[in-house]
């Protein structure tokens, strides 16, 4: 069983920059995807960026010049780089864990997840 626990959100100004972290702790793969989602109020969980063990990576188109993905795998860290933060980035992101490569990135893919972290951008 994997356990999975974000920390690094908070208030932050329009432009500014957050790094999310998730600690994985557990039993895990030798294959795996990580992957971080957020859902804001009303609104569907969406991917965000996913990391695989080789450390290929994927991010959604809108976001990947601002989001960096990346892990520690000494420290079994990941982490969300997030720069010139907007408003519309508002929400509680979530970290997941896929118990093998990474697919299409959906959330339905992912088998253990984090309780999230809050982030929230004002103008």
């Amino acid at each position: 069983q994997v356990q999975l626990v974000e920390s690094g959100g908070g208030s932050v100004q329009a432009g500014g920059s957050l790094r999310l972290s998730c600690v994985v702790s557990g039993y895990t793969y030798s294959s795996y995807c990580m992957g971080w989602f957020r859902q804001a109020p009303g609104k569907e969980r969406e991917g965000v960026a996913t990391i695989e063990n080789s450390g290929r990576t994927k991010y959604a188109d809108s976001l990947k010049v601002r989001f960096t993905i990346s892990q520690d795998k000494a420290s079994r860290t990941l982490y969300l780089q997030m720069n010139s933060l907007k408003p519309e980035d508002t929400a509680m992101y979530y970290c997941a864990y896929r118990f093998d490569w990474c697919l299409a990135g959906a959330p339905t893919e992912f088998g253990a997840w984090g309780q999230g972290t809050q982030v929230t951008v004002s103008s």
